[in-house]
């Protein structure tokens, strides 16, 4: 049977796979869902022997059913090659007794690489499937590494451009660094005036805007997103952990049919999601562990069954997670109100509205899979310190505030625990090296401490980071966080 996607705001509209991925968001506003979740199907004790990339095959398959087994091979095999620095793709490594799961051996190093390699691919080959012929316009916004991985994807991909927002001031110098050098005839980065929420809400309105669409068709434009919003890049993250259940088997520390426990650190809550869909695939993972940090909305959340978005905004080391509003939860709330999308549009609207919505006592009863945990600024630079003196392997602000959460919580469960270890931590490499000796590196410059952390970690300095050290700076706009559309319109013509 076929799988088809409709909006988690109205069982109307059904749509295949491919139309769902060029689309991005529904047209009422409303995140594509599946319209049931598909088992997975290759017995597990065969996981340990699959590559990657022929484990990303079996489960992309199973969720994009109107792609021809060549069209989507061809996608893998262009995503998955040696923009990668391991052939492993997404090595599972164990220290002190527990196992980080490095999703940040892409070109970007940071976990977005994982499904923004493929989403270029999935796109195009989706437009062709569908004779399209409009430019595909991705818009973005980005708590600091979406952008980068998304800039990097599409870069110079023919009918595509891609428009980048993201908090001028809400982002490590790394992370700007990468998006406002990024090359490609295509590409725009605008910094707005304002935090990651603001960018978000702005670029959903101008999805949901129907003059602003009716105006870019006329020009030949149509807009698509690579946030996790998009399907298209959602399914790409339920294959690591699938990969990850494979990889304990092979390393000898699970049985197929053991359990596992998972701990996510969690923004936007797509890749806690992902996680959630391969348990509901049939992966034995038995508890999901989201950490916060200081902005702990959803840890406020899984604790009271009220989400308020209405509290300070924290700017913390771990900026990909400074969300207040985290779009991807609006899957797991339909899927907990029983795939009721007219519940959902009403909790959804009281966000927008009120600022703050309460899930019903029998939805609760659907999150019991769901700990939440969060860590202050303090704990996690006490952790990645903590982690270096006892295991030598340094981590970066996110995986750290993942690792406080699991020692708190998940360590001493039973079952083996795997962190999503989400960025590089030459990525955050102040935060890194005033967290393990504040004294020692509190003067350095950014690039004097990213070679002070190679001399620490012994580990090569990405290429992700000597590409920026002296290159030029390409894009300079900054615009208020009310003049988003008009910029749109300026880079497009309109």
């Amino acid at each position: 049977m076929s799988i088809m996607y409709q909006s988690t705001r109205s069982n109307s509209e059904k749509v295949t796979a491919s139309q769902a991925i060029l689309k991005g968001l529904a047209d009422d506003g409303g995140l594509f869902v599946p319209d049931s979740i598909p088992a997975f199907d290759v017995p597990l004790d065969r996981l340990p022997a699959l590559t990657y990339q022929e484990t990303a095959y079996e489960v992309m398959k199973l969720f994009f059913d109107d792609f021809t087994e060549d069209e989507l091979k061809n996608c893998i095999r262009g995503a998955y090659d040696d923009k990668f620095d391991t052939d492993e793709i997404a090595p599972l490594v164990k220290k002190d007794g527990v196992f980080y799961l490095e999703l940040f051996h892409g070109k970007t190093i940071a976990f977005k690489d994982m499904a923004l390699s493929i989403l270029p691919h999935l796109m195009t080959t989706s437009a062709k499937k569908n004779g399209v012929t409009n430019e595909i316009v991705i818009l973005t916004a980005t708590s600091g590494d979406t952008g980068k991985a998304a800039l990097a994807g599409f870069a110079d991909v023919p009918g595509t451009s891609i428009i980048v927002f993201y908090p001028k001031d809400g982002v490590s110098p790394i992370q700007e660094k990468q998006m406002v050098t990024q090359k490609g005839a295509n590409t725009n980065v605008v910094g707005i005036v304002g935090n990651f929420d603001d960018a978000q809400t702005g670029v959903k309105k101008m999805f949901g805007s129907r003059e602003l669409s009716a105006r870019m068709n006329e020009k030949g434009y149509q807009f698509s997103s690579a946030n996790s919003i998009n399907i298209g890049r959602l399914v790409p993250q339920i294959v690591y952990y699938v990969w990850s259940y494979g990889q304990l088997q092979k390393q000898g520390e699970i049985s197929a049919g053991d359990t596992i426990n998972i701990v996510v650190p969690t923004g936007n809550f797509g890749n806690i999601l992902a996680a959630y869909y391969a348990k509901n695939m049939g992966i034995p993972i038995e508890k999901l562990y989201c950490a916060s940090n200081e902005n702990k909305v959803l840890f406020d959340f899984f604790e009271t069954g009220k989400y308020d978005r209405r509290r300070e905004f924290i700017l913390t080391s771990s900026p990909s997670m400074d969300i207040l509003i985290s779009s991807n939860l609006e899957r797991l709330i339909y899927r907990i109100a029983g795939d009721d999308a007219g519940q959902t549009e009403a909790l959804m609207k009281a966000l927008t509205d009120q600022g703050e919505y309460e899930i019903t006592a029998e939805m609760r009863d659907g999150l019991t899979c769901f700990t939440g945990g969060f860590a202050t600024e303090e704990e996690t630079a006490h952790m990645i310190r903590q982690v270096y003196e006892k295991a030598g392997y340094v981590i970066d602000p996110h995986t750290a505030v993942a690792a406080h959460v699991c020692y708190e919580k998940a360590k001493d469960q039973g079952a083996p625990v795997v962190i999503a270890s989400t960025a590089s931590p030459y990525k955050f490499t102040r935060s890194v090296m005033n967290a393990v000796d504040q004294e020692k590196y509190e003067s350095m410059g950014d690039f004097e401490l990213v070679d002070e952390l190679n001399q620490l970690s012994g580990v090569k300095v990405p290429p992700a980071i000597e590409e920026i050290r002296t290159a030029p700076v390409l894009h300079h706009t900054v615009c208020d966080k009310s003049e988003m559309q008009a910029a749109v319109e300026k880079i497009l013509g309109l």
